[in-house]
């Protein structure tokens, strides 16, 4: 990768991307305040099983056919895995997290003359990334791993400021997860179209549950 397209993806994979990451948990503050993530082992063992159980086969899946939907100027694919994402998202919080994202991202590149203006609102987060790498030329295995990344770097801040975990600990944790990030990787690149799956029912219930839970500090 060219310095140019790493110093892109460095800004796309930012904490600083202004998108509202960090005020989503994704379900994951419902598992602290059930103790299902209590420590470091625990936070350890609930983010890699998510990795290789969600991101792999649907997240990290989708996203790279939206890439290759964009490299290839495929528009019907384009629209096909984003409406297939979105239906995918089968609580009320994970649909507003992902088009939320996804909208203020599409915003922010038209707003730095990267992408036309935003048609409508219902893009999901992915599409607005696949979108994004298209217009820095950013590569795809790169991309979909600072994906990945971006992804756990934000659920690991948040076990540091609920479970809570210290600093150190936290970057011990997210340091633990590379091998399970570059495994999603290579299984969300090879995933056959019939083999993707967003077969989650503990996250489902562990994010309908935090739409009444008391005292939420996070929107997802």
């Amino acid at each position: 990768m060219n310095a140019r397209a790493l110093l892109h993806l460095l800004q796309l994979a930012s904490p600083a991307l202004p998108v509202g990451g960090y005020s989503y948990s994704g379900g994951l503050e419902t598992a602290i305040e059930l103790g299902r993530v209590r420590c470091a082992d625990t936070a350890a063992h609930y983010l890699a099983r998510q990795l290789a159980d969600v991101l792999a086969t649907w997240d990290g899946a989708v996203y790279w056919r939206l890439l290759g939907a964009c490299r290839d100027g495929d528009d019907a694919a384009f629209r096909q895995w984003n409406a297939r994402y979105l239906a995918s998202r089968d609580s009320a919080e994970l649909r507003a997290e992902t088009v939320q994202m996804g909208f203020s991202l599409a915003r922010l590149l038209e707003e730095l003359g990267l992408a036309p203006p935003v048609a409508a609102r219902e893009t999901c987060l992915p599409a607005a990334l696949a979108q994004a790498v298209q217009a820095l030329g950013v590569p795809h295995d790169e991309a979909l791993l600072a994906m990945l990344f971006s992804w756990a770097e934000n659920a690991v801040l948040v076990c540091v400021k609920s479970v809570p975990l210290g600093q150190v600990a936290g970057q011990r944790l997210l340091l633990s997860l590379r091998p399970a990030i570059e495994d999603a990787a290579a299984r969300a690149r090879a995933l056959p179209d019939e083999e993707l799956s967003s077969w989650a029912p503990g996250l489902s219930w562990l994010s309908m549950a935090h739409e009444v839970q008391h005292g939420r500090l996070y929107r997802s």
